[in-house]
């Protein structure tokens, strides 16, 4: 097993660094203190650098004006957005516009990819179901009606629902065949109810009563809404060990500083333990992510299908990251509840970031079923 990354692929992190460098994890209103939503929308200003910096357009191939490159390019660039807590819907619009790619017929393509990947387009992805725990393709129904689709149901959760142009929805058609319905939240039939995240952001639930969608917006290919899911939640888990990297280095350089019977805390055993296991946690998560990614990238097969190393993944992410900010929290002592400081924000995150995945029971058990279906050796 080899994670060397290649050059282009380090390059895609170098300039997301560039672009993020000068990003305030504090620039919203704290969620702690904060009624409602932190701000109505994501941070247009730093998406329009990401977009002149061609990173909105990664996974695109150059007839649409991007790098061609893969999912583990993808993943490191999303891991150093979370260590800014970077508030755009870098993960959604890129997941969104590599399944269209792939999975999507040419019309489509042309049509909606170079300005998704120019940024003047955006996508997000309703990917919650109707409760966050049933799979979101049963939320939704679709039925073929003359040259539109009808569909009803709803999805909850929707990141970004208010700012994109288009909503990528999963639905199941009476066949028991899942299909992608790119829904304008504008659209008639089609109504948001206003969320809030536990970081503070603002999500929509997505309702459909009898909404119409055209033809040629509803991607039928077999397998699309299985990718795109999996894409996503490797994004995630990308996303959660940017973060936890960060609050680890926030912890270390704090336990440095701060001093105790005239010695800095780090010095001694029980914080050198406990940051010593999440830096572990944190490598963890860091392989089983490289793993996940490169069977998106590569297309290889397995021991398993994809869904096991995806699953592996996230029982990492959403187990590690809730362990890395709960230990930083202890570390900081008071100092980590400040809202003053950033690190509460970090933990709003990790949280977010943890429900989103998923409780990790649920993919140990996915992960057995798994096993059980195809032995290993």
């Amino acid at each position: 097993m080899d994670f060397t990354f290649t050059e282009e692929q380090l390059a895609a992190a170098e300039a997301a660094r560039g672009v993020l460098a000068a990003v305030a994890p504090d620039g919203v209103p704290s969620p702690a203190l904060t009624t409602g939503a932190v701000a109505e929308g994501f941070d247009r200003e730093l998406w329009d650098r990401l977009a002149g910096a061609d990173l909105l357009s990664l996974p695109l191939d150059e007839e649409y004006g991007g790098a061609g490159l893969d999912a583990i390019a993808l993943c490191l660039v999303l891991r150093e957005s979370a260590k800014v807590l970077a508030r755009v819907p870098l993960l959604e619009n890129s997941a969104a516009v590599a399944a269209l790619q792939t999975y999507g017929d040419k019309e489509l393509g042309t049509r909606l990819l170079a300005p998704a990947g120019r940024g003047e387009l955006v996508l997000t992805v309703a990917a919650s179901g109707r409760t966050g725990h049933d799979p979101a393709e049963l939320a939704v129904t679709a039925r073929p009606d003359g040259e539109t689709w009808v569909l009803d149901g709803v999805q909850t959760a929707v990141p970004w629902a208010y700012d994109a142009d288009l909503v990528v929805v999963p639905a199941h058609t009476d066949g028991d065949r899942s299909v992608l319905a790119l829904v304008a939240p504008t659209g008639a039939g089609v109504a948001l109810a206003e969320q809030v995240s536990t970081s503070g952001e603002r999500l929509g639930e997505l309702r459909l009563e009898s909404a119409r969608v055209a033809g040629r917006d509803v991607v039928t290919a077999a397998g699309a809404w299985e990718w795109l899911r999996e894409l996503l939640a490797t994004g995630t888990c990308a996303l959660a060990l940017g973060l936890g990297e960060r609050v680890l280095r926030m912890t270390s350089e704090y336990t440095g500083k701060r001093e105790q019977f005239g010695h800095p805390i780090a010095t001694f055993q029980a914080v050198a333990v406990q940051a010593a296991d999440r830096y572990i946690d944190l490598r963890a998560m860091e392989a089983t992510l490289w793993q996940a990614a490169w069977r998106i990238a590569s297309g290889a097969p397995g021991a398993l299908p994809l869904a096991g190393d995806v699953a592996v993944a996230k029982i990492w992410a959403a187990e590690g990251v809730r362990r890395v900010v709960q230990t930083a929290q202890h570390l900081h002592g008071g100092f980590g509840a400040d809202t003053e400081y950033a690190l509460h924000r970090y933990h709003a995150w990790a949280k977010q970031l943890e429900l989103a995945l998923g409780g990790a029971g649920a993919y140990e058990e996915a992960l057995g079923d798994l096993l059980a279906a195809h032995p290993l050796g």
